[in-house]
Protein backbone atom coordinates (compact mmCIF):
# COMPACT_ATOMS: atom_id res chain seq x y z
CA UNK A 1 0.00 0.00 0.00
CA UNK A 2 1.34 3.43 -0.99
CA UNK A 3 -0.75 6.14 0.64
CA UNK A 4 -1.49 9.21 -1.49
CA UNK A 5 -0.27 11.45 1.34
CA UNK A 6 3.21 9.93 1.04
CA UNK A 7 3.72 10.39 -2.71
CA UNK A 8 5.62 13.47 -3.82
CA UNK A 9 4.54 15.59 -6.77
CA UNK A 10 7.43 17.09 -8.74
CA UNK A 11 7.12 20.01 -11.15
CA UNK A 12 9.35 19.72 -14.23
CA UNK A 13 9.68 22.53 -16.76
CA UNK A 14 10.02 22.06 -20.54
CA UNK A 15 9.98 18.24 -20.47
CA UNK A 16 11.63 17.00 -23.69
CA UNK A 17 11.63 20.61 -24.92
CA UNK A 18 7.87 21.05 -24.51
CA UNK A 19 6.14 24.26 -23.43
CA UNK A 20 5.23 24.87 -19.81
CA UNK A 21 5.41 22.58 -16.82
CA UNK A 22 4.50 18.98 -16.07
CA UNK A 23 3.46 17.74 -12.63
CA UNK A 24 4.80 14.21 -12.12
CA UNK A 25 3.73 11.90 -9.30
CA UNK A 26 5.54 8.56 -9.13
CA UNK A 27 2.91 5.97 -8.20
CA UNK A 28 5.57 3.43 -7.20
CA UNK A 29 9.08 4.18 -6.03
CA UNK A 30 11.84 3.17 -8.43
CA UNK A 31 12.98 0.33 -6.13
CA UNK A 32 9.50 -1.26 -6.46
CA UNK A 33 9.30 -1.14 -10.26
CA UNK A 34 11.36 -4.22 -11.09
CA UNK A 35 13.78 -4.69 -13.95
CA UNK A 36 11.37 -4.05 -16.84
CA UNK A 37 9.40 -1.05 -15.58
CA UNK A 38 11.17 2.30 -15.83
CA UNK A 39 8.25 4.59 -14.91
CA UNK A 40 4.74 4.27 -13.48
CA UNK A 41 3.44 7.76 -12.80
CA UNK A 42 0.49 10.12 -12.82
CA UNK A 43 1.14 13.15 -15.01
CA UNK A 44 -0.79 16.43 -15.06
CA UNK A 45 -0.54 19.06 -17.78
CA UNK A 46 -2.16 22.47 -17.31
CA UNK A 47 -3.86 24.01 -20.39
CA UNK A 48 -1.25 24.85 -23.05
CA UNK A 49 1.46 22.69 -21.46
CA UNK A 50 3.05 19.72 -23.21
CA UNK A 51 5.57 16.91 -23.12
CA UNK A 52 7.75 17.57 -26.16
CA UNK A 53 8.44 15.09 -28.93
CA UNK A 54 10.90 12.37 -27.96
CA UNK A 55 11.80 8.86 -29.10
CA UNK A 56 12.00 5.64 -27.14
CA UNK A 57 14.80 3.16 -27.77
CA UNK A 58 14.82 -0.20 -25.98
CA UNK A 59 11.57 0.70 -24.22
CA UNK A 60 7.92 1.50 -24.90
CA UNK A 61 5.55 4.00 -23.28
CA UNK A 62 1.78 3.98 -22.84
CA UNK A 63 -0.47 6.81 -21.68
CA UNK A 64 -3.92 6.20 -20.17
CA UNK A 65 -5.80 9.50 -20.17
CA UNK A 66 -7.77 10.08 -16.97
CA UNK A 67 -9.22 13.53 -17.68
CA UNK A 68 -8.99 16.39 -20.12
CA UNK A 69 -8.22 16.51 -23.83
CA UNK A 70 -5.30 17.24 -26.08
CA UNK A 71 -3.29 16.41 -29.17
CA UNK A 72 -1.05 13.34 -29.23
CA UNK A 73 1.76 13.19 -31.78
CA UNK A 74 2.42 9.61 -32.88
CA UNK A 75 5.58 10.00 -34.94
CA UNK A 76 4.30 12.43 -37.64
CA UNK A 77 0.56 11.89 -37.04
CA UNK A 78 -1.37 14.38 -34.89
CA UNK A 79 -4.30 12.67 -33.12
CA UNK A 80 -6.94 14.27 -30.86
CA UNK A 81 -7.16 12.41 -27.52
CA UNK A 82 -9.49 12.57 -24.52
CA UNK A 83 -10.19 10.91 -21.19
CA UNK A 84 -10.49 7.13 -21.57
CA UNK A 85 -8.07 6.92 -24.54
CA UNK A 86 -4.85 4.91 -24.41
CA UNK A 87 -1.81 5.77 -26.51
CA UNK A 88 1.15 3.49 -27.14
CA UNK A 89 4.64 4.39 -28.34
CA UNK A 90 6.65 1.32 -29.22
CA UNK A 91 10.44 1.08 -29.07
CA UNK A 92 12.11 2.87 -31.98
CA UNK A 93 9.30 5.41 -32.42
CA UNK A 94 8.48 8.81 -30.95
CA UNK A 95 5.63 10.80 -29.47
CA UNK A 96 4.49 13.96 -27.67
CA UNK A 97 1.31 15.18 -26.01
CA UNK A 98 -0.14 18.68 -25.54
CA UNK A 99 -3.07 19.87 -23.47
CA UNK A 100 -5.25 21.81 -25.92
CA UNK A 101 -8.27 21.94 -23.61
CA UNK A 102 -9.40 24.37 -20.92
CA UNK A 103 -9.05 21.87 -18.03
CA UNK A 104 -6.03 19.93 -16.74
CA UNK A 105 -5.05 16.87 -18.78
CA UNK A 106 -4.23 13.97 -16.43
CA UNK A 107 -2.77 10.66 -17.48
CA UNK A 108 -1.01 7.57 -16.21
CA UNK A 109 2.37 7.01 -17.91
CA UNK A 110 3.98 3.57 -18.02
CA UNK A 111 7.45 2.99 -19.50
CA UNK A 112 8.49 -0.63 -20.00
CA UNK A 113 11.98 -1.66 -21.08
CA UNK A 114 12.60 -4.62 -23.35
Amino acid sequence: MVNDKVREIICKDHVHGGNGSVLLEDLLASELLGEHCKLFAKVRLKPGCEIGYHEHHGESEAYYLLSGAGIYQDNKNMIPVKAGDITYCEAGTGHSIKNTGTNDLELIALILSK
